[in-house]
């Protein structure tokens, strides 16, 4: 069976992101939507001392609303970048495997130019490559197939031939689960429970980006611990 999930671009995402990523055969990369102010799109959380910060990526929102993702700029203001790298490694250079993935992280964002989502889908192949996730990833600008909202996604799982579709729990609020199974696509919730590990500060901050696991666990536990007491593709099949 072929199993399928699709995503908004995300700058270094959360737990959660990746867990939907291994459950699929297919990832899809959904650059053909419209950008979302204030979304997880163009930001996320590292932890500080005194609690969780955003670190976001800034990008022209002049006429956004007649852009889609792959047409969205980063700001030619490049201050952003020192502003970052600064942030993580102030917050995170104690941290057990800081030294071993900065150098990655430092390198990807100091190349950041034009186009966001080209920056931001590189970024994904890196921690897909470091997580040890073989699932095929595919960028919707690449594809034939249009539609706007769920009508998008049911022509994507179409044309991808998906017998499964994982979206995440909101989707509960919003799918026409019905008209997925017409066409011979099973929905299939995801509902993730976050884990937890040791932090670099006391006390434990969940929805932290995918940086706080790697910097204090490691790739080789990383994926095990996305993985922990959560569904796996087996129980996508069986459910």
């Amino acid at each position: 069976m072929k199993v399928i999930t699709i995503h908004q671009p995300a700058y270094l995402p959360w737990l959660g992101y990746f867990h939907k990523i291994i459950l699929s055969d297919v990832f899809l990369f959904l650059d053909t939507v419209q950008f979302e102010k204030n979304s997880f799109t163009n930001r996320n959380k590292i932890l500080t001392k005194n609690g969780p910060i955003w670190l976001t990526v800034p990008v022209g929102i002049k006429n956004h609303t007649g852009k889609i993702l792959c047409d969205m700029e980063i700001s030619s203001d490049d201050k952003w970048k020192n502003k970052h790298l600064r942030s993580i490694e102030l917050n995170y250079s104690q941290s057990p495997y800081f030294n071993i993935f900065f150098p990655d992280i430092k390198r990807h964002i100091l190349s950041a130019k034009f186009s966001f989502c080209d920056f931001i889908y590189a970024m994904t192949e890196y921690f897909l490559k470091v997580l040890k996730i073989n699932t095929q990833i595919l960028r919707s600008s690449s594809l034939p197939i249009g539609g706007v909202k769920q009508e998008l996604i049911k022509n994507l799982c179409s044309y991808i031939q998906a017998d499964i579709y994982i979206s995440g729990a909101l989707g509960k609020n919003y799918l026409d689960v019905a008209s997925f199974r017409k066409k011979g696509i099973k929905v299939v919730f995801q509902n993730y429970n976050h884990p937890r590990y040791q932090q670099v500060y006391t006390g434990f901050q969940e929805g932290m980006c995918i940086l706080d696991l790697l910097f204090n666990v490691g790739e080789n536990k990383a994926k095990s611990i996305i993985m922990a007491d959560n569904i796996t593709k087996t129980d996508c099949e069986e459910l």
